[in-house]
């Protein structure tokens, strides 16, 4: 058979179809490859964008969970702020009552003024004590600094013996409970007392 009667299938592959071929089998696994790359990317961004969900909602719980424990542990100290405002006023009656009879007269009261007496000091300890139970302790304000967190001034005593700012008498004593302020002391405070000595200077070699 001559070359002019072979048909295109007979006729053997040039250079060129044969460079054509072997680069189209080769781009295959180059699109494959590239299209991998490319959910790989997809997937680790979804899983990245997950777990800063996951991350972000159990520290939401999280900050939940301690808000909730830390109202329960407020709600058992402080539940009781209002009522334990009324009582000290009840505590107040009791210490008037025991500062108006002094101790000499207190000593010498026989029969029922000392059965009444002692009532009223046991009754006192006793609210006092159950005021302790729950928290809400006295604020020993006599012989400390005045602190307007705890102290709130009345009046001022001159006084040279004292630093200024001393409280040198209570008026009201003062609650807290817990660590907040139930009710400041009404104090008395010196004034004119010594003032605090100047920080030393380092001697100059001469």
């Amino acid at each position: 058979m001559s070359d002019e009667n072979r048909t295109p299938a007979d006729q053997p592959e040039t250079a060129d179809q044969t460079v054509d071929a072997a680069s189209g089998a080769a781009a295959a696994p180059d699109d494959l490859a590239a299209q991998f790359a490319a959910e790989k990317e997809r997937l680790e961004a979804e899983i990245a964008s997950l777990k800063d969900k996951f991350l972000r909602a159990f520290a939401e719980a999280d900050n939940v969970r301690r808000r909730a424990e830390r109202e329960v542990a407020d709600a058992k100290v402080y539940g009781i702020t209002g009522f334990a405002r009324d009582i000290l006023n009840v505590a107040d009656d009791f210490e008037r009552a025991l500062g108006a009879v002094d101790e000499e007269a207190s000593a010498k009261a026989e029969g029922v003024l000392k059965t009444v007496l002692d009532g009223i000091d046991i009754t006192a300890r006793a609210l006092t004590q159950t005021l302790s139970k729950h928290g809400v302790a006295r604020i020993e304000a006599e012989g400390s600094k005045f602190d307007p967190n705890l102290h709130q001034a009345m009046f001022e005593v001159p006084n040279a013996e004292l630093p200024s700012g001393t409280v040198v008498q209570v008026i009201q004593p003062g609650y807290k409970i817990g660590e907040r302020v139930l009710r400041p002391a009404l104090v008395g405070v010196s004034k004119g007392g010594p003032k605090a000595a100047p920080a030393e200077t380092p001697a100059t070699e001469g």
